[in-house]
């Protein structure tokens, strides 16, 4: 594997050398040391939509409810174990739906809702068994 190294090296804000840019068969990367890479990949699971803010008179709009079904999902999502393809496969939805109902960008129907929470308490029961 050819690898061509540029010469420029980025640092971060508190001074450390930062990631350095490679090209890899003629596509540009970025390498990272690993404990970067895992701080930001766990910062990307921590990930949740937003509340939207509340009126003068203190009381949330109706898509506060997507956002906090979309909080239910992720958090049950992420304790089991299953990416978005995965419990979408197992709910019997497209992974785009799942997405959309995780970002709290749509407000999933009843039956929806359903196939979700049963594909859910499936694969709960599944890690039960589990020795």
């Amino acid at each position: 594997m050819k690898i061509e190294t540029k010469a420029r090296q980025t640092q971060t804000r508190n001074g450390q050398a930062g990631p350095k840019r490679v090209t890899v068969k003629g596509r540009p990367m970025v390498l990272l040391p690993e404990d970067e890479y895992d701080r930001l990949l766990q910062k990307a699971e921590e990930w949740a939509p937003a509340l939207p803010q509340p009126n003068k008179d203190g009381n949330y709009p109706l898509e506060a409810l997507a956002v906090l079904l979309a909080h239910d999902i992720l958090r049950q999502r992420r304790r089991l174990g299953l990416s978005q393809a995965e419990l979408a496969r197992r709910a019997g939805i497209r992974p785009e739906t799942l997405n959309r109902i995780e970002q709290g960008k749509r407000s999933p129907s009843v039956p929806t809702v359903d196939k979700i929470d049963r594909a859910l308490r499936k694969a709960e029961e599944e890690n039960a068994t589990k020795p």
